[in-house]
């Protein structure tokens, strides 16, 4: 006789939790740089579901309103990209590479529970179609579409080098076919070292003010137009222009071509201030000379010859006028020459106008 046996005890489960989501059945495969929104719906119609409805069943709280992919954006919280993880059976680490996803309001990137926002994204910054081809190749292989954001480091415009499929606008709802354009296809795998940031940004400013304006290149871009409206015809009947539409394709291997040669061009250093690229202030006039003075007439070596004794003796101010050329400065002293029987006398002589000139004393 056997013993009875115990049934065992379920685990209490703590109130607020959620048992954890079966993995999937179905293994969908992100695109490169597939947005979020655009994953889940593609991974929603492999079961038959919306996106609501398969995030309601992995028990992830959504707020906002969806709506198409490519125009909105999905920001999942830490919690409820782990729980998508596994429920797709593909690792978070290779899951949040895949999904190229913009930074998260700073409430859904903090928040401890699994929540989700649907938040509208600009037409700039809106998602292009991906190639069909390449979503076919991947599982579940369905035809699904996909939206996915183009490099950041080359031209806005998404080129398939395998199938020759092209998508420049948020606008064109499928890829362009663009076998009758291979220099398009040839400047995109050519493109080894991607410009910088900069440079790209230089060159489409000036490729685009080209084409806006008929500059330029405006015949080889008008034939590139020409040849890739008749190879899609949908074009045409869109409410957009093609020449708006396209205007990035068209111009894509010029914009590469412009980038790359600037990134060549030698680099200056930065001003340090906007100040110092003005030109230098006027340099102030030079000083007026100093006004010159008369140089004083050496004195003697003999110290009580006549002409070192003054002679209180003034020039009238203006003796003569002055058309001759000849002035005389008033108050200035001039001094006479002395007699000439001076020269031959001695410091302690005193003149005789009774004695001869030529036998004055001490001369005998």
């Amino acid at each position: 006789m056997t013993a009875p046996t115990q049934a065992r005890p379920t685990p209490a489960v703590r109130p607020g939790t959620m048992w954890p989501s079966p993995p999937g059945a179905l293994r969908v495969r992100p695109l490169p740089r597939e947005t979020a929104a655009s994953y889940l719906t593609r991974l929603a119609a492999a079961y038959h579901l919306s996106p609501a409805h398969l995030l309601d069943g992995l028990h992830i709280t959504a707020t906002g309103t969806p709506a198409a992919p490519h125009a909105t954006e999905l920001h999942l919280s830490n919690e409820a990209a782990r729980r998508l993880a596994a429920f797709t059976r593909i690792p978070p680490a290779h899951l949040n590479r895949a999904l190229t996803r913009r930074p998260p309001p700073a409430t859904i990137a903090t928040a401890p529970t699994a929540t989700a926002r649907w938040q509208p994204l600009v037409p700039a910054v809106q998602p292009l179609p991906a190639c069909p081809a390449c979503t076919l190749r991947r599982p579940p292989h369905h035809a699904a579409p996909a939206w996915i954001h183009p490099a950041p480091d080359l031209p806005r415009a998404m080129i398939c080098t395998r199938h020759h499929q092209a998508s420049s606008d948020p606008r064109q709802r499928i890829p362009l076919d663009i076998r009758t354009l291979p220099e398009l296809t040839h400047a995109r795998l050519t493109a080894r070292r991607p410009p910088t940031t900069a440079s790209l940004s230089w060159a489409t400013t000036i490729t685009t003010r080209w084409y806006d304006h008929h500059q330029h290149l405006h015949t080889r871009w008008h034939t590139r137009l020409h040849q890739l409206t008749t190879a899609n015809p949908h074009l045409t009947h869109s409410p957009a222009s093609p020449a708006l539409t396209c205007r990035t394709l068209i111009t894509y291997p010029e914009t590469l071509t412009l980038a790359t040669t600037l990134d060549r061009l030698p680099r200056h250093p930065p001003d340090p201030h906007p100040a110092d690229r003005l030109p230098p202030p006027p340099r102030p006039p030079p000083p007026p000379d100093p006004p010159r003075t008369r140089r004083p007439r050496p004195a003697l070596a003999t110290p009580h010859h006549p002409l070192n004794q003054p002679t209180p003796h003034t020039a009238p101010a203006l003796t003569q006028p002055a058309s001759t050329g000849t002035y005389r400065r008033a108050n200035h002293t001039e001094q006479k020459p002395p007699p000439r029987s001076a020269h031959c006398a001695t410091p302690n002589t005193q003149l005789n106008p009774r004695i001869p000139r030529h036998r004055a004393p001490g001369f005998a």
